[in-house]
C-alpha cells in the first residue's frame, strides 16, 4: 500500500517539477557566425564592394560577414533580447553609429498588455520590419542580399506594439522610430518616424505581407520626407519548389517645403529548388531604379538603374552547419563600378563561397 501511495505521490509531482524547471530556465543562449570569401572581376583598389553592398561586401578575402552571441529571456508576459556581433558587415552597416552601439545587433525588451490576447509593446534596437531578407544567411536563399535588400533597413530603434490573432494567421504591428536604419537619431533631427507591418499567412504555403516607413532621416534644417512601401510574398509550391517575391517603391521631397518628389523602386524575385534534404538551388532575377540618387547616389547621366541576376547552390553539411556557393552579375545603364588601374564600368561579375555555422 505504502509502494502505491509512493508512486501515485511521483506521478502527480512529475508535471509539477517539469514545470518548475521550465519557468526557471526561461533564458536560452544562441550564437552564429559567418566566414566568407568573395571574387569581383573588377578587383577593386580599395578591396572593397560598391558603396550601396553592406553585406559581404569585401573583396579578394576571407572575411567574417557577420558573427553575434544571442540571449533570449521569455516568459509567458515578458521578452527580452540582447545580440552582441561583430563582422563586415556591422562595420558596413553600423559605420555612422558611435562607440559600443556599433555592436549592438538586437537590445529589446518586450511586455504581454493584454490577458487573453497576445499583444506586445516592445523597444529597443530589433530587426527590421520591412523585406524578407535578413542579415543572417541561413535565413535566405541566396549568399548575397538583393539590392532593395541592401538599400533598406535591417534593423531600427523604437518602440512598436504588435498583435498576432490567436489562429496565428494574422500579424499587425505599428512603430515610431527613431529614423531608417538608426540606432541614435541623426544630430539636429526633432521628428520621430512611423512605421507599420500587416502580414497574413492563410496556410502553410503563402505569406503575404505589407510593410511601410514614413519619416525625415536628415536635420531639420534640410528635412525631406520619405515615403516608402514593401510588399510581398512567399509561396511554397511543393516540397521542392518555392518562390519569393517582392517590390519596394520609395519617394522622397526633391528639398526642404518641396512638392516634388524623387521616386525609386526595385522589384525582386526568388525560386528556391530543393532535390533533396540537404541541396538547395537559388535562382534570383532584380532591378533597381533611382535615377535621380534618393536612395542610391551615383553622380551620373541616368543615376542608378541596375539589373541583376544570380545563381548558388547550398549544402547542410550538418544540421547546424550550412556551406553556399553563389555567382552574380549586375548591369547597370551607366559605367558606376569601380574596376582597378581602368575607368568605372558597367559590369560586376563576383563568385562568393561561405560556412556558417549556427547554435
Amino acid at each position: 500500500m505504502k509502494k502505491i501511495i509512493l508512486l501515485t505521490i511521483l506521478m502527480t509531482a512529475c508535471p509539477l517539477v517539469m514545470a518548475q524547471e521550465n519557468l526557471e530556465k526561461p533564458l536560452k543562449i544562441s550564437g552564429f557566425a559567418e566566414v566568407y570569401y568573395q571574387y569581383d572581376s573588377n578587383n577593386p583598389e580599395n578591396n572593397s564592394r560598391p558603396n550601396f553592398i553592406y553585406s559581404h561586401h569585401r573583396n579578394n578575402e576571407v572575411n567574417i560577414n557577420l558573427a553575434f552571441i544571442k540571449a533570449n529571456y521569455e516568459t509567458e508576459n515578458l521578452r527580452a533580447y540582447l545580440a552582441l556581433a561583430t563582422g563586415t558587415y556591422m562595420n558596413a552597416n553600423y559605420s555612422e553609429e558611435e562607440g559600443v552601439l556599433k555592436n549592438i545587433y538586437e537590445a529589446s525588451i518586450g511586455f504581454k498588455i493584454s490577458k487573453n490576447k497576445n499583444l506586445w509593446i516592445d523597444a529597443g534596437v530589433f530587426p527590421s520590419h520591412i523585406g524578407f531578407e535578413s542579415a543572417v544567411v541561413k535565413d535566405n536563399w541566396t549568399l548575397t542580399r538583393s539590392i532593395a535588400a541592401e538599400n533598406s533597413p535591417y534593423f531600427e530603434t523604437g518602440a512598436k506594439i504588435s498583435y498576432t490573432s490567436d489562429n496565428r494567421k494574422w500579424l499587425m504591428s505599428g512603430l515610431v522610430l527613431n529614423g531608417w536604419q538608426r540606432i541614435q537619431q541623426v544630430d539636429g533631427n526633432s521628428t520621430p518616424s512611423f512605421g507599420h507591418q500587416l502580414t497574413y499567412i492563410p496556410n502553410e504555403k503563402l505569406t503575404i505581407n505589407s510593410s511601410s516607413f514614413i519619416g525625415n532621416d536628415k536635420p531639420d534644417s534640410i528635412r525631406q520626407m520619405r515615403y516608402f512601401h514593401n510588399l510581398y510574398g512567399i509561396y511554397k509550391i511543393n516540397k521542392q519548389w518555392a518562390v519569393r517575391a517582392g517590390f519596394d517603391i520609395g519617394a522622397e521631397q526633391k528639398s526642404k517645403g518641396s512638392e516634388a518628389y524623387n521616386l525609386w523602386y526595385a522589384p525582386v524575385l526568388i525560386a528556391q529548388f530543393s532535390p533533396t534534404e540537404k541541396f538547395r538551388i537559388g535562382m534570383r532575377g532584380e532591378y533597381y531604379h533611382d535615377k535621380y540618387g534618393a536612395k542610391i547616389a551615383t553622380g551620373t547621366e541616368n543615376g542608378f538603374q541596375t539589373f541583376g541576376y544570380s545563381l548558388n547552390a547550398d549544402y547542410q553539411i550538418l544540421p547546424n552547419l550550412l556551406w553556399r556557393t553563389e555567382l552574380r552579375n549586375l548591369h547597370s545603364r551607366d559605367a558606376i563600378f569601380p574596376k582597378r588601374d581602368v575607368e568605372n564600368v558597367k559590369n560586376s561579375a563576383t563568385v562568393a563561397t561561405s560556412l556558417s555555422v549556427y547554435f
